[in-house]
């Protein structure tokens, strides 16, 4: 499949890999996965930003980028993440304040914030560390690719294609839609009920070892 890069990307994300994988003589057989890293960066998209559940809701994360002539017709790969700004220290504070009380927090909180405290100056590369990460913890078998050149209408090779309908502002892909309706334990479901479309550090923190199940068809 053909995914763009995310910043700490939703559950729905790593269902879109879940489907990828298949069983092979009992075994589970990598998905194939190609990050799409020819494309230009795009705004208001998962590829700078991420939701959590906090105390009042949903909350936003945000990586700010360093702004050139031409910051929206340059490469993904060629955005820089701006450390001007305290914002990485108030996203551990937020991470601390929303999933202390998480069953898992404590057993995930420093390799995470290990990436994070690295401080990768390519948006990128920030990226796919926290992806490769996330589906290493959530117990997803995958080959990672990049791409090589920007294809409109990729080839067959790389399957499904989901890089413009995973968006915060659309609707989910009927291929993972499977997941709708599902839920997992969430820190202030009893505030808010069951919040969809979180980060999957959300279902990492609540479920630990066990979240895998949410995610395969």
């Amino acid at each position: 499949m053909l995914l763009s890069a995310a910043f700490l990307p939703p559950v729905e994300y790593f269902a879109a890999i879940a489907k990828g994988i298949s069983f092979d003589g009992g075994a589970l057989a990598p998905a194939r996965v190609w990050m799409e890293g020819c494309e230009n960066y795009q705004k208001q998209s998962w590829r700078n930003r991420s939701l959590i559940g906090a105390a009042h809701g949903a909350e936003s994360i945000t990586v700010p980028v360093v702004h050139e002539n031409g910051t929206f017709s340059l490469p993904i790969r060629e955005i820089k993440v701006d450390y001007s700004t305290p914002w990485l220290e108030r996203a551990l504070r937020t991470l601390d304040s929303a999933y202390h009380s998480a069953p898992f927090y404590d057993h995930y909180r420093d390799s995470l914030f290990s990436i994070l405290e690295s401080r990768p100056s390519a948006l990128w590369d920030l990226d796919i560390r926290l992806t490769q990460w996330l589906a290493s913890k959530l117990g997803l078998p995958v080959e990672w690719n990049v791409t090589e050149t920007f294809e409109l209408s990729p080839s067959k090779e790389k399957g499904d294609d989901f890089r413009f309908n995973l968006h915060p502002k659309k609707a989910l892909p009927e291929s993972i839609n499977y997941i709708s309706g599902r839920t997992y334990y969430q820190v202030f479901s009893h505030k808010h009920g069951f919040v969809p479309g979180l980060s999957a550090i959300d279902l990492l923190f609540g479920e630990g070892p066990e979240c895998s199940a949410y995610l395969f068809p």
